[in-house]
């Protein structure tokens, strides 16, 4: 099973309606949504959780705060939450507010984000 498509389509509106250039990137399983070529939120399916879960990148600023929500997870993939990114499951996002709230936390943010190193292509 792949991510949510409807999810997708309304990160999208929204982001166009905010005036908020991105790019996309499918990736295991899931989709990013990039701004300013770094990660800004995305979509993905968790196996354990067993439903698909908006992957926001809030910054540390607001991190405790935000995970102290019942809807909010941390973001875990190797067994390490990763600070500044958190998890929230559907019932956070059900809303167009409520999904407008968490894209708004992570356009705050993107600014002071740092890009991701561009990987060095393998000699030959």
């Amino acid at each position: 099973m792949a991510y949510d498509e409807y999810l997708a389509d309304r990160i999208r509106q929204q982001l166009k309606e905010k005036r908020t250039a991105f790019t996309e990137l499918k990736m295991m399983g899931g989709l990013c949504f990039k701004v300013d070529n770094k990660m800004l939120c995305g979509i993905h399916l968790d196996k354990k959780y067993g439903d698909n879960l908006l992957m926001a990148r809030i910054g540390e600023a607001v991190y405790e705060a935000e995970l102290d929500k019942p809807e909010c997870l941390p973001m875990d993939f190797t067994g390490r939450p990763m600070k500044g990114y958190i998890f929230v499951t559907p019932d956070g996002f059900d809303t167009d507010d409520d999904l407008s709230y968490w894209l708004d936390l992570c356009i705050a943010f993107n600014p002071l984000a740092k890009a991701s190193k561009p990987k060095k292509k393998k000699a030959k």
